[in-house]
């Protein structure tokens, strides 16, 4: 096909194949009749083929024409399902969205995408993990276009949301001297060996996890490390430490793990964030910032 053979053409091919009229024809396009004609002679010239025979009185399709209607509307119903399908994905209806997270927040995100495929059914949500500064990171190279984190920095170019608060709770091997007391301050973890994931992994976080220590004077460290809430709460099970964790983690222990809640001068807690790109206001990712309860 030549190049130079544009939508208006084919449109007005098939619109004409219809009404057999140029009248009824120009109407429907909304154009004049002899703009009409035009288009049909432009066309007839670049194909070098007669789709049409007509007198004064008649209109009707040649055999190329006939042969050639059902691919013309073809092609332009597929155009027509291309651009609406475009049209939807513009309107946050329809598409992909990338959404990486904390698997500490499982519970959290999977609320959040109940709600949201129940307003936007037609988006397919493309789930990744890792820590926070890993979520970050694919959120700052692109890779993702939501974030859901723990305790994250603020930083430029970086729009954090607050999705939920909770408490930090201490967890000990069920044989630890607090382990059946209400409450334990830090000052009773001294002598235990501390399990945390690595700071690297998400440094506030972590900094907001030994602060009881600190709120003692003491600038502790973990004695182990691993990545991982369930990994951290199963060595405590096995004895080899203590840890202090968010509380949405602790809800199911293994044997030999106990949750005690965290005594000290305040209330030791813990934020789960929405993170986006500041300045990304594309509607699929304002939907789900809707669904997800953040303005």
């Amino acid at each position: 096909m030549d190049s130079s053979l544009e939508l208006k053409h084919l449109r007005a091919f098939a619109v004409l194949a219809e009404e057999l009229h140029f009248g009824q024809a120009a109407f429907e396009l909304g154009i004049a009749q002899p703009a009409l004609s035009q288009r049909i002679r432009q066309m007839e010239e670049l194909l070098e083929l007669r789709l049409f025979e007509r007198t004064s009185r008649h209109v009707a399709l040649s055999e190329a024409g006939a042969a050639f209607l059902p691919r013309v509307r073809d092609l332009l119903d597929r155009l027509d399902r291309d651009v609406e399908e475009a049209k939807r994905v513009a309107r946050g209806e329809a598409g992909r969205l990338d959404l990486a997270f904390i698997t500490s927040a499982g519970v959290i995100v999977s609320g959040h995408l109940q709600g949201f495929a129940a307003v936007r059914p037609d988006v397919q949500v493309r789930l990744s993990n890792g820590d926070t500064t890993q979520v970050l990171d694919q959120l700052r190279r692109g890779s993702c276009d939501i974030g859901i984190v723990r305790d994250a920095e603020p930083e430029d170019g970086m729009l954090l949301s607050t999705l939920s608060r909770e408490d930090f709770v201490a967890v000990l091997p069920a044989d630890h001297p607090a382990a059946g007391a209400a409450e334990v301050g830090a000052a009773e973890l001294l002598d235990s060996p501390l399990i945390l994931f690595p700071r690297a992994s998400g440094p506030r976080a972590y900094d907001l996890n030994v602060k009881p220590f600190r709120d003692l004077g003491v600038e502790r460290r973990a004695d182990q490390e691993c990545t991982g809430w369930h990994t951290i709460i199963q060595l405590v099970s096995r004895g080899l430490g203590v840890t202090i964790a968010p509380e949405s983690v602790t809800g199911e222990l293994p044997v030999g793990a106990v949750r005690v809640s965290l005594a000290g001068p305040e209330r030791y807690t813990t934020e789960v964030q929405l993170a986006t790109r500041d300045g990304d206001h594309r509607a699929v990712v304002e939907a789900f910032r809707r669904a997800a309860g953040v303005n």
